[in-house]
């Protein structure tokens, strides 16, 4: 951690996005103590750290046993970014060439998985801002545009545009925001917002 000042800035960052987007979280010692999404996320920034480093049993190792405690398996070798929040964390997945971008909001049981034996990159990629609720499955060398949102137990097995919503299983789109906005209101990975196309854009109803 002294020696990587970006890595530092990263926790920071997480331990805010906590705060911020938690109404559970009642004050940052509490998330720092007792979050275990926030716990794995750091313990994973430690291992890909490792996993550059080519010291590759150790950051596996710590894969491993982050997996056995927290029951969050991120691979050492996926990209994580800033402001992430794994809310509740327990069941996720995500895959050795799956790339997450900053801003993010992933709930429990969420798979950024592969579609097979096939080797290379094949793991999914987040854009910055985006929300991906509880069960949601992505599997494949696919991209989630920025500022999309995936529904709660949905599987996606191709492309969302930015700033839309997919759902179902398998998943289709049922509506997509004008405009690039960045406002924290307007990028559901800050707001989390899950239900606001239901009442503005969508015939959807659950």
């Amino acid at each position: 951690l002294t020696a990587h000042p970006s890595l530092r800035a990263a926790v920071v960052a997480d331990l805010l996005a906590a705060r911020a987007r938690d109404p559970a979280c009642v004050g940052f010692s509490h998330c720092l103590l007792n979050y275990k999404g926030f716990l794995a996320i750091q313990a994973h920034r430690v291992a890909h750290v490792l996993w550059a480093q080519n010291r590759r049993p150790l950051a596996l190792a710590l894969q491993s046993r982050v997996a056995d405690v927290f029951a969050v398996d991120i691979h050492p070798a996926a990209v994580v970014g800033k402001a992430i929040l794994l809310d509740h964390a327990t069941g996720v997945v995500i895959g050795e060439t799956a790339v997450v971008g900053d801003n993010v909001s992933i709930l429990h049981h969420v798979t950024l998985g592969g579609t097979g034996k096939a080797v290379g990159d094949r793991h999914p990629k987040i854009g910055d801002g985006v929300l991906i609720g509880a069960g949601a499955t992505i599997l494949g060398n696919v991209m989630i545009g920025a500022g999309a949102k995936i529904g709660a137990g949905s599987v996606v097995l191709i492309d969302v545009p930015a700033r839309s919503t997919a759902v179902g299983n398998p998943a289709r789109l049922i509506g997509g925001r004008k405009g690039d906005s960045d406002k924290d209101e307007d990028m559901p990975g800050e707001s989390m917002d899950h239900t606001s196309f239901i009442r503005q854009w969508s015939d959807y109803t659950i």
